[in-house]
């Protein structure tokens, strides 16, 4: 069995779980992403094709929520948090931080291709700002410091 079997495997597996099939976009857009890597072109197209939704949809719904990546990112991704409170303790400050050691610009890629950063509008940790995730890993109570500490855990 090929990747691209296993693929529809899952997303079989996903479709039984909801009444309607297009209730299953979400998940298989996060199946399809996981797969490829990113949401580009071909995934979309995959994954209209699975579901049997029209492409303008499904890329509608991928490009509506921030949780869907459109184009390559390094090995980790780095998703931090700078809405009010994150603000306020200083999250711009570890943005500028992330640049200057890593430089790690904001929507760029780190030229070892090792971390992707984005900024996220809030990530619900406003009583322990700054926080971050790193991949699917939490982080709160951010400082330089402890970046680094964390970071050095993503090869």
């Amino acid at each position: 069995m090929n990747r691209t079997d296993e693929l529809i495997k899952e997303i079989q597996e996903v479709k039984k779980s909801y009444p309607k099939t297009k209730a299953a976009l979400l998940p298989v857009l996060y199946l399809a992403q996981r797969e490829f890597g990113w949401l580009r072109p071909e995934a979309l197209e995959f994954v209209s094709e699975a579901l049997d939704i029209p492409k303008a949809t499904v890329k509608g719904v991928a490009t509506f929520y921030a949780m869907y990546k459109h184009k390559l990112m390094g090995r980790h991704l780095i998703q931090l948090c700078t809405n009010v409170s994150c603000m306020i303790f200083g999250a711009e400050r570890l943005v500028d931080f992330l640049k200057n050691k890593y430089g790690l610009e904001v929507g760029g890629t780190t030229a070892d291709g090792r971390f992707s950063l984005v900024i996220m509008e809030c990530i619900g940790a406003c009583g322990t700002a700054p926080a971050m995730l790193v991949n699917d890993d939490f982080y709160e109570n951010l400082t330089e410091k402890y970046i680094e500490e964390i970071l050095e855990k993503y090869k």
